[in-house]
């Protein structure tokens, strides 16, 4: 199953983090966080990717056109057009990448539908570059299909941004969670599953946001399920989120980790 990816986007929150790359090749730890969501996909076998490209695009097509000699040793043969000897192979990363400019100021609906002879007539999945999880794939994937929706959104709490008090009866404070997962209603978490009827409710409007029109219309047709997620969930929008992930990329048990 193909994974679409949208890294169009131009990330002006997080500018003070990295002005010279698209929002998906800022680094947490030493690769892109594109990287770790790329990976965690082809851990659940999806190692087909379909890549939404728009602001500072070349960033990403010059990372994976020179991936090969970012992470391997090799010798070059000056004397020979195909000189290239790499001296070892990348087993974690055998990904087939299709890199697609969708432009520059286009909306996320209109990115997804400038892709669709790339998915083809097949379920795919969707996701935005710029967050990760530790959604279980097989079993959104599963769910989605039990639905016959179709679309499946994941649906995850956000972590809040402050600490949170517990108090008992008596003003005394019972309990004391940093930062916890909110507990109100859910939001859209991306790690989308699509049937090729989606595009029943796309089109190359460059203004068309997929998280308006087409998802209220398929709300409206009852078409639009949630499988549900409370557990690791964490986007990367300002440099706060940036600086948390970094943490956790350095701790002994990154929550989206899987190989």
């Amino acid at each position: 199953m193909k994974t679409v990816i949208l890294c169009g986007g131009q990330g002006t929150r997080i500018r003070d983090v990295a002005a010279d790359v698209p929002k998906p090749m800022i680094t947490i730890g030493r690769l892109p966080i594109l990287w770790h969501l790329m990976r965690y996909y082809a851990h659940f076998g999806h190692d087909e990717f379909v890549l939404c490209l728009g602001y500072k695009g070349e960033v990403i097509k010059d990372f994976f056109l020179n991936y090969r000699a970012r992470t391997r040793n090799f010798t070059v043969d000056l004397g020979r057009d195909d000189g290239i000897t790499y001296h070892s192979k990348d087993s974690d990363v055998d990904w087939k990448v299709t890199l697609v400019d969708t432009g520059l100021e286009a909306m996320t609906g209109a990115r997804v539908k400038r892709v669709q002879e790339f998915v083809g007539n097949d379920t795919f999945m969707l996701t935005y570059g710029d967050g990760l999880s530790n959604v279980d794939i097989d079993a959104l994937v599963a769910f989605h299909k039990s639905q016959g929706s179709v679309a499946t959104v994941t649906g995850v709490r956000p972590p809040g941004r402050f600490g949170e008090l517990v108090v008992n009866n008596n003003g005394v404070a019972a309990e004391f969670n940093e930062k916890p997962q909110a507990t109100g209603g859910r939001i859209s978490g991306g790690f989308f599953v699509l049937e090729p009827s989606i595009y029943d409710y796309l089109d190359n409007r460059e203004d068309l946001v997929f998280e308006q029109e087409p998802m209220r219309g398929l709300v409206r047709n009852n078409q639009l399920s949630v499988f549900e997620h409370d557990d690791f969930w964490q986007c990367m929008d300002t440099h706060r989120d940036w600086s948390l992930l970094n943490t956790l990329a350095e701790s002994e048990s990154q929550p989206w980790k899987r190989w």
